[in-house]
This record gives C-alpha cells, structure tokens and sequence, in this order.
C-alpha cells in the first residue's frame, strides 16, 4: 500500500483514518500498541516503513502476537516495523 505524501510528510486524513480502524485487532495489546505508532511515531516514519506498517496491519492477529509480543522472527518483508514495533514504549494510555 502505497501512502500518499507530499514534501513535509504529512499523511491524507483519510488514509489515517483507514490504518486507524486497521489497528483496531482482536488482542489489546496489540490494539494498543497500532494505535500508539500511529498516532505518534507514523507521521514521522519513512515512506518504506510506512507501506511496511500498513502491509503488517493485513496480517492475522496470531502472526502478529508471534512477532511482535512473542520475539518470533518476522517476515524478512516486514522486519524493519516490527523491529521498530518491539522497541516502541506506549505511554500515556
């Protein structure tokens, strides 16, 4: 999934609105952990992690549990989010 930027990286409102509902997943902890890279780290992102986090976001909760809260080695595709998803520190919720 190609996002849509222009120079200064700023994502469509409707494109965020639609990752918004992809974070939206059948395990809390992953709930919780989406909605806070999305909220505070997306905009940020590069383009490549960027399309690497929406691809993740297509992927089956128990995938995503393995990989992300369980240390299972991702797929090679996907490895820099989820690298970058392990070392993120929710705060404030």
């Amino acid at each position: 999934m190609d996002i849509d930027m222009n120079t200064e990286s700023k994502v469509v409102p409707t494109q965020m609105q639609r990752l918004s509902w992809q974070c939206r997943r059948g395990l809390y902890e992953l709930d919780v952990l989406f909605q806070y890279y999305l909220e505070h780290q997306f905009a940020l992102a590069s383009a490549t992690e960027q399309d690497q986090f929406a691809s993740l976001l297509q992927q089956q909760d128990d995938q995503l549990q393995a990989w992300l809260l369980e240390g299972a080695e991702p797929d090679p595709a996907l490895s820099v989010i989820v690298t970058t998803l392990r070392q993120t520190r929710v705060t404030g919720t």
